[in-house]
């Protein structure tokens, strides 16, 4: 952790260097997620509803997911940028330093910027706690943290898995896209509004339900028995770090220097 947060106070540090650019990319980044903000908005104010979920409920759902995704790309970008450090041998210089090799990634990029996203995802959450006319218990409580956290390591894990494939492919594949970036998008509404084999995907292939979907029932008190496997489902999200750490050590395995 000493490492990392050496890491951490260089990437601030070289982020204040250029203030304006700085606060000008958390402005566009929150500018961004004002603009899917008022698309939700406009679409509950033309239905009213969509598959009888309400408005402020929705919204508790689109801010949950919102503050993960901006977390696990905060501190998770070194993954994402992965390929390079594969293709241009810089891994091969992380592999001789005596540390963990997956601080060093993590530590060649955090993304400060994203804070914006993150900043405009929490005044969502708390306007949609405020509103959701959700009677709060120490349960829920416990549930909407575990929503935060399993949805960053559900994040972070695609991010790992990512990086792991650059192992075999060098550059990274595109169609990971479709479960980060895609997943975020997905995911602002609950997966029961989609086909039935969408809600299956994301429950048994990649978890996204279990910080989306099945948490946010027991929330607003849709289900009436063993509402406690709603209540810590986010921890199936948790595990899923399990196979993209052991899908990123076969990578480590595969690697071969780059040479000279």
């Amino acid at each position: 952790m000493k490492l990392y947060l050496k890491y951490f106070s260089i990437h601030l540090r070289s982020a204040m260097e250029y203030k304006t650019s700085f606060f000008f990319t958390i402005f566009g980044q929150a500018i961004a997620t004002i603009l899917s903000f008022l698309g939700m908005y406009f679409l509950f104010e033309r239905f009213g509803s969509v598959d009888g979920y309400t408005f402020n409920e929705v919204l508790l759902c689109f801010s949950t997911i919102l503050m993960s995704f901006a977390l696990a790309e905060c501190f998770g970008r070194g993954f994402d940028r992965f390929s390079v450090i594969i293709s241009n041998g810089e891994f091969d210089r992380i592999m001789l330093r005596p540390r963990n090799e997956i601080i060093q990634v993590l530590g060649s990029k955090i993304e400060f910027s994203r804070v914006g996203r993150l900043i405009q995802a929490g005044i969502i959450f708390i306007y949609a706690i405020i509103t959701c006319d959700i009677g709060f218990t120490i349960g829920k409580v416990f549930t909407l943290m575990l929503m935060i956290i399993g949805g960053t390591v559900l994040f972070f894990s695609l991010f790992m898995i990512y990086a792991a494939i650059c192992f075999f492919t060098i550059e990274g594949l595109e169609f990971m896209n479709i479960f980060t970036d895609g997943g975020r998008e997905i995911a602002q509404y609950p997966l029961s509004i989609y086909k039935k084999w969408i809600l299956k995907f994301f429950t048994f292939v990649v978890p996204l339900a279990f910080v989306n979907y099945y948490p946010f029932l027991y929330l607003i008190n849709r289900v009436s028995k063993n509402t406690w496997l709603y209540m810590i489902s986010p921890i199936c999200a948790i595990l899923f770090i399990i196979p993209s750490y052991i899908l990123w050590r076969i990578g480590v395995r595969h690697y071969k220097s780059t040479g000279s």
